[in-house]
C-alpha cells in the first residue's frame, strides 16, 4: 500500500490539481524528485479516478502555467488494485521551485511555505555546484576589509542582517562565503580587488560603433565596478537644469535610479564563467547596459514587466549579499522597477534576450541632445558649444558651463574635441583668456 511521506504525494482526484501541485513544489524544493498520484486517499484507501487525454493534458499545462521554474514530468496512467490511477514523475534541479508565486518545503507529509529568510537559505543550501560556489585561488588576505566592512555597515542600517562586523573570517562564514575556510569565487568577485570581472564603456559618435569619442575599461570588485560604473554614465550622458523655488534642480536625461537598477543588475546576473567584461555603450539615440549570460530559459522580460515570474539566481551567493546590503531591492523586480521609472520620466527602455546575453536599451530624449549628437555632438539644452563661442567670444570655460547648465568636465571635453578639429581657440592669458571660434 503507497503511504504520504516527504517523497509521495496522494490526492483523491483532480480536484485537487492545485493542492497537488503545491505539494509537488515542496517535494522538489526538499528532495529535488518524487511521486505524486491521482485516484489514492491520503490513507492509501486506491478509489480510482476518471482518466483521458485531455485529463492528462490539464494536468501538464496546470503545472506548466503555475510551476517556476519550468518543470516537465512524466504524467501516465497507472492501473493500481484494479483501479485507475494517474501518476506523476517529477525532478528537477533548479531548486528554488515556486508555485503560484510562493516557494515551499515538505515537512514529513505536510507542506510548509517557506519565509523569506528560510528561502535564502534554500538558495544558498543548493548553490553548492555553480561557478560562484567553487573555490578560489585568492587568500583571505587579499580581501578588502573596507569594502567588507562598509556592506555589514549598510546590512545594518538596512536591518537585514543582526550581526556587526568582527573579522573578515567571522564575517564570511555568516555570510555563507567560505568553504573548507577557503575563499569562493562569488566571495572574490565581492571582496577582492583582483579578480576577473571588468566593465568595458564607450562613447560612440553616432547610432554605431565606427566611431568612439571615450574608451575606458573599469576593474574591481562588484561593489566597486558599481560605483565606478554609475559615475562614468552620469558624466557622459545628458542633464538640463530647471529652476524651482527651491533652486536650481538638475534633471537627468535617463532616471539614475533606472540606471542603478540596470548596473547592478548586469553584475548580480551575469555569467562570471565566461571571460567577457559588462559593456556601457553611449550612442547618439540611446544608452545600452549589456551583460554576458542567456536569460532564463522558458522566460521573456515581459514575464517579468507584468510580475508573473521569480527570479531565476545565476549567482545566488552575489545576489544574496547585495539584497543584503540593500544594493538590490527584490529579487526578480529590477526590469519593473527600470519600465517604471522610466515610463514616470517619459524615457522609452526596452529589454533585449541576446544569442550571447542580456541588454537594457534606454533611449535618449530628443530635448536634452540625444537624437541631435547628445553632449559630444556640442548640443546642451538644444545650444550648440560652437554656436555659443561664436555668439560669445572670450568667454571662460567656467563662464560656459554655467551659461549652458552642464557638467564642467563635460564641458572641458567638449572644448578639448573642439580644438582638436580645429576649430577654436583659447586666446589670452590663463588666468584672463578665453575661447574664441575660427
Amino acid at each position: 500500500m503507497l503511504k504520504e511521506n516527504e517523497y509521495t504525494e496522494l490526492k483523491k482526484s483532480t480536484s485537487e490539481l492545485k493542492e497537488a501541485i503545491i505539494s509537488l513544489v515542496a517535494i522538489l524544493n526538499k528532495h529535488k524528485k518524487g511521486e505524486l498520484y491521482f485516484g489514492i486517499k491520503n490513507d492509501g484507501l486506491v478509489i480510482g479516478q476518471e482518466v483521458s487525454e485531455k485529463t492528462l493534458r490539464d494536468i501538464s499545462k496546470t503545472i506548466s502555467d503555475n510551476i517556476e521554474p519550468k518543470l516537465y514530468p512524466e504524467i501516465k496512467t497507472e492501473i493500481i488494485e484494479n483501479k485507475k490511477c494517474i501518476k506523476v514523475s517529477f525532478s528537477g534541479e533548479n531548486v528554488p521551485y515556486f508555485a503560484f508565486g510562493r516557494a515551499y518545503m515538505r515537512v514529513a507529509d505536510e507542506d510548509k511555505q517557506l519565509s523569506a529568510l528560510e528561502l535564502r537559505k534554500l538558495i544558498l543550501k543548493f548553490s553548492e555546484h555553480t561557478w560562484e560556489s567553487q573555490i578560489s585561488n585568492k587568500k583571505i588576505e587579499e580581501v578588502n576589509k573596507e569594502t567588507l566592512k562598509k556592506c555589514i555597515q549598510k546590512a545594518n542600517e538596512v536591518k537585514r542582517i543582526s550581526f556587526t562586523f568582527t573579522n573578515v573570517k567571522d564575517v564570511l562564514r555568516k555570510l555563507h562565503l567560505l568553504k573548507e575556510e577557503k575563499l569562493l569565487h562569488a566571495t572574490e568577485l565581492l571582496f577582492c580587488e583582483d579578480n576577473t570581472a571588468e566593465i568595458q564603456a564607450a562613447v560612440f559618435a553616432g547610432k554605431d560603433k565606427l566611431t568612439f569619442l571615450d574608451l575606458h575599461q573599469f576593474r574591481g570588485n562588484i561593489f566597486s565596478l558599481k560605483e565606478q560604473a554609475e559615475l562614468y554614465v552620469k558624466e557622459h550622458m545628458n542633464w538640463r537644469a530647471h529652476l524651482t523655488d527651491k533652486g536650481r534642480e538638475e534633471i537627468p536625461e535617463i532616471p539614475l535610479r533606472a540606471i542603478e537598477e540596470a548596473i547592478v543588475n548586469s553584475l548580480c546576473h551575469r555569467d562570471y564563467s565566461i571571460r567577457k567584461g559588462n559593456e556601457i555603450a553611449f550612442y547618439k539615440d540611446r544608452i545600452e547596459i549589456f551583460n554576458v549570460g542567456q536569460f532564463p530559459e522558458d522566460k521573456d522580460p515581459e514575464d517579468y514587466l507584468q510580475g508573473k515570474s521569480e527570479s531565476v539566481l545565476r549567482n545566488p551567493l552575489i545576489a544574496n549579499t547585495l539584497f543584503l546590503s540593500k544594493d538590490i531591492e527584490k529579487w526578480g523586480s529590477g526590469i519593473r522597477r527600470m519600465y517604471e521609472l522610466c515610463k514616470q520620466a517619459g524615457v522609452k527602455v526596452t529589454f533585449e534576450k541576446t544569442s550571447t546575453g542580456f541588454k537594457v536599451i534606454f533611449f535618449r530624449l530628443e530635448e536634452f541632445g540625444g537624437l541631435n549628437g547628445g553632449v559630444f555632438g556640442g548640443v546642451f539644452g538644444g545650444v550648440n558649444l560652437l554656436e555659443y563661442i561664436k555668439r560669445n567670444p572670450g568667454k571662460r570655460a567656467i563662464h560656459i558651463v554655467h551659461a549652458l547648465n552642464s557638467s564642467k568636465r563635460t564641458i572641458e571635453r567638449q572644448l578639448k574635441e573642439l580644438k582638436m578639429e580645429n576649430k577654436i581657440e583659447f586666446r589670452g592669458s590663463a588666468k584672463t583668456g578665453g575661447y574664441y571660434a575660427k
